[in-house]
């Protein structure tokens, strides 16, 4: 039977080297490498149209997959009918209100 109280850690679990930095840590370390790429002149900026070819590459790849574009579909469908829903319900909810404001009224 395992004990809670052995000195055994658990495999794969620690956080090494980059990972275990905090956040504002690793950004400045990634931006020193950068600004150093830049100043050696091997970075590699993207022009708008190089950008644009990019965007239209990846989203061609997206698109050969029916199946993902059908379920895209239809999640957009339903976030559309819910808010349709709620909006609607919302209308309902005012419009008593204002009927129940209106027949106290003399």
């Amino acid at each position: 039977m395992a004990n809670s109280t052995t000195n055994e850690k658990p495999k794969g679990t620690a956080k090494r080297g980059f990972a275990a930095m905090d956040e504002a840590t690793q950004r400045a370390i990634a931006s020193k490498g950068g600004q150093a790429a830049h100043q050696k002149g091997t970075a590699h900026e993207f022009d708008s149209e190089e950008a644009r070819r990019a965007g239209q590459k990846g989203g061609e790849a997206v698109s050969r997959d029916r199946e993902h574009m059908a379920a895209i579909g239809r999640k957009g469908g339903e976030s559309r009918q819910s808010a349709a829903r709620a909006n609607a319900e919302k209308n309902r909810s005012v419009a008593s209100e204002q009927s129940a404001k209106g027949g106290n009224k003399q």
